[in-house]
């Protein structure tokens, strides 16, 4: 993938602090509070350096921004880091220390930034979090919030696959289409069981093997690696796992007809958006199809729903049907539907 570079980014703060505690680098990136404070995950991930993460953090909350923006959400975009070193897994005190010192990065930005959980943490990571710092979303039930959101993103991936096969099939029913979902965790997992249920039928892979047991039960599946997933002959591709799956290599091998899934970024740059339309591959956004989870613990904010949320998650079949329409219209490709639609509201929101 190609870097960004640091200093062409728009965002309006970066903050990076090594913590006292841990001595590891936690960062946090807003990019716009212009709808409200910026709502996103703390990622705990392994990074060759700082300016990686600190890369990450940017580009992730970029595209929250435009995720909120496009779903009508009253939240502007950020995003946290926590950054392992490589072959490092942290338990015990040290994933405590780790965590509180997110928290102190948290409370730098008095408010201007919430956090949830995101790859590598989880709803009681978010707990220890909450006792350093009240700017925090994505609590277990029992401490009065909505818990793992990874069902409703999975609800709104399901969604957001329906109006793709509308568009390109005719039919939003999946019952007997093919779907490749590559990555089993709390997400890709939830996703392969409502497609399962669907009737559809699922080749599914992931790198860590241990998933396999709980995929193996689901009728209609079989499991591969992410490899031979990603190249696949079906009908929809589920990138479910990390960001920058579909790059300049193997854009032009895929063998799928649409691209949805719940990863973030899933383009590793966002010029593929018009290779995979001239390869007659149609792409659904990923800040639309993802925004299930993040539709969830935004309305913590004002009073917690799991019957709003649900709502709110199903509604993205509308919101992907209508900006492919739009898209079709304007002889754009979805993405730029997407991020036109998001920018409408920005604007609108700020005069």
């Amino acid at each position: 993938m190609t870097e960004t570079p640091l200093i062409s980014l728009d965002h309006e703060e970066l903050v990076i602090r090594r913590g006292r505690r841990s001595g590891v680098y936690t960062i946090v990136a807003v990019h716009s509070t212009v709808l409200g404070p910026a709502l996103g995950g703390c990622r705990m991930w392994r990074y060759e350096s700082s300016a990686d993460g600190a890369r990450d953090a940017l580009r992730l909350s970029r595209a929250m921004t435009f995720k909120t923006a496009a779903c009508g959400l009253d939240v502007g975009g950020g995003k946290g880091v926590i950054c392992l070193e490589p072959g490092r897994a942290p338990n015990g005190k040290a994933r405590r220390d780790l965590l509180l010192d997110f928290a102190d990065t948290v409370n730098v930005l008095e408010g201007s930034y919430i956090t949830a959980e995101d790859v590598g943490t989880g709803p009681q990571d978010m707990s220890l979090i909450a006792s350093g710092t009240k700017y925090v979303t994505g609590l277990g039930r029992s401490r009065g919030g909505s818990g793992d959101p990874s069902p409703f993103t999975a609800l709104g991936v399901e969604a957001a696959m329906r109006a793709c096969c509308e568009k390109v099939f005719g039919s939003p029913n999946l019952k007997g289409r093919t779907v490749a979902v590559v990555g089993a965790g709390r997400v890709g997992s939830q996703l392969a069981k409502r497609l399962a249920k669907a009737g559809a039928k699922l080749l599914v892979a992931d790198i860590d093997e241990s998933r396999r047991a709980a995929i193996d039960k689901l009728p209609g599946v079989r499991w591969t690696d992410p490899s031979s997933a990603m190249l696949a002959e079906v009908d929809v591709l589920a990138p479910c796992a990390l960001g920058g799956v579909i790059d300049q290599v193997n854009v032009g091998l895929l063998q799928c007809r649409i691209v949805c899934g719940s990863a973030n970024n899933i383009l590793a740059h966002e010029g593929l958006a018009d290779d995979l339309a001239a390869e007659g591959i149609l792409y659904a956004p990923d800040f639309i199809a993802n925004a299930g989870g993040i539709i969830n613990v935004s309305l913590e904010l004002q009073g917690y729903e799991a019957a709003k949320a649900r709502r709110g998650a199903a509604g993205i079949e509308q919101t992907m049907r209508m900006l492919l329409q739009e898209a079709e219209e304007a002889g754009l490709t979805p993405l730029e539907a997407a991020y036109r639609l998001a920018r409408r509201r920005l604007q609108s929101a700020s005069g």
